[in-house]
């Protein structure tokens, strides 16, 4: 992509009102334009995150015996009223809204309940079972207050995750390989080694649900970390019964603020008994269904990037989520020389199948140029100017120095 030609370009200047890190770095970096107080648009840098943070997250969900659906949006009372969430008064963020004939309608929160009766036309047998389902969804929460930037939106991107099993230990059995998945996912995502299994409270669901955690000073929950064992627990599961049976000492645990970007539960018969999800077991006898729910809000995830990794400067990416993996600048455009050799040199590593944001404005000066590529955070910076020579300077954007290289050997330098 040339950036002369990019839609969404960096800004010096946002409003006040964004007081989150990741908010005011997206926004001015010419990744996501804000539509309302949590809502953002996703600008191609954006999105090109947002595929990536997808790819990761399909790849492992394929991995463990995910099938891809995509689900409407709109759904329908009847399912929410049997499974009694859809009253305001017990399940207070919805957004609904009525057809033209006055059936009231709701705009998608989660999909336990749609996709629980989808799966109850298809599921007859203990033969049809196991299933594993899931989606990357638009989703809709009615906050009272939607802050923190994409941290915490009214309208956001939501894989989430649905099993289907016979038995409580079928699902135990998943739930520990979804574990597994979770913890690739973020570490591929780049904050793996910031990022924690905590046990949290299951509601109604069960006695335990698991969070990922990402210790952050934004972070909303408080958590009690034990690093040698790589757990942790939220503040509202933190008593002596709870520490105790989890083999845990209070003095090894270290209080700290954590993001949640993910979260897994065991939900049992939770739906499938309202809903009237069964199956016919080797004997011939009518079986509820035993179900859990696996979710990570994509925004959040990029957000929580974002607000791990940055500087005075910018945003600093991971190469697995950065949008482009070089950011080639060429400097003294003003001379059509120089403006061939930055050409020739973006082709080149175009070639190379390398991911390349150029920066071919030609009046624009070059400490702005610099500016800006800090700003988007691509892992490299290449340069091409006419101190250069027949070399470029490369830098990579986690550290100060920058070296010449001969373009030839830049993919030696850029592994």
């Amino acid at each position: 992509m040339k950036y002369s030609q990019l839609v969404g370009k960096t800004k010096k200047e946002i409003s006040s009102e964004e007081e989150s890190i990741n908010a005011q770095l997206l926004i001015r970096g010419g990744f996501v334009q804000k539509e309302m107080a949590g809502a953002y648009n996703l600008l191609p840098l954006g999105l090109n995150v947002v595929r990536k943070i997808m790819a990761i997250i399909k790849e492992e969900m394929d991995a463990i015996g995910g099938q891809e659906i995509q689900m409407t949006t709109l759904q329908n009372a009847q399912p929410w009223k049997d499974t009694n969430r859809w009253s305001d008064d017990i399940y207070d963020i919805w957004f609904k809204t009525e057809l033209k004939n006055g059936t009231q309608i709701g705009l998608a929160t989660t999909h336990e309940e749609p996709l629980g009766i989808m799966m109850r036309s298809m599921i007859q047998s203990y033969k049809d079972l196991p299933k594993y389902v899931y989606q990357f969804q638009t989703k809709f929460r009615n906050e009272l207050r939607a802050k923190s930037g994409l941290l915490r939106g009214r309208e956001f991107i939501m894989k989430d995750l649905y099993s289907f099993n016979t038995t409580m230990e079928e699902l135990d059995a998943f739930y520990e390989k979804a574990k597994e998945a979770y913890t690739r996912i973020f570490k591929k995502a780049g904050i793996g080694d910031k990022t924690y299994l905590t046990f949290a409270s299951g509601g109604t669901y069960c006695k335990y649900s698991h969070e990922f955690q990402t210790v952050s000073e934004v972070g909303e929950d408080t958590i009690y970390i034990d690093e040698e064992k790589g757990i942790a627990l939220n503040k509202e599961v933190y008593i002596d019964e709870v520490i105790k049976e989890l083999g845990l000492k209070k003095e090894n645990l270290k209080e700290a603020k954590g993001i949640e970007v993910g979260n897994i539960f065991k939900q049992g018969t939770r739906f499938s008994i309202p809903l009237d999800i069964k199956y016919t077991d080797e004997k011939g006898e009518k079986k509820d269904v035993i179900m859990g729910a696996y979710g990570i809000g994509i925004q959040r995830l990029m957000a929580t990037v974002v607000e791990t990794y940055h500087d005075e400067k910018g945003i600093i990416w991971p190469e697995s989520i950065a949008p482009y993996k070089v950011h080639l600048i060429g400097l003294n455009m003003e001379q059509s020389i120089m403006q061939q050799k930055a050409e020739s040199i973006y082709e080149i590593l175009k070639s190379k199948g390398l991911e390349v944001l150029f920066d071919d404005r030609v009046e624009t000066k070059a400490g702005e140029k610099f500016s800006d590529a800090d700003l988007i955070g691509c892992p490299y910076r290449v340069v091409v100017s006419a101190k250069t020579g027949d070399k470029v300077e490369l830098k990579k954007r986690s550290e100060t120095e920058a070296i010449l290289v001969d373009i030839k050997h830049i993919e030696d330098h850029l592994r």
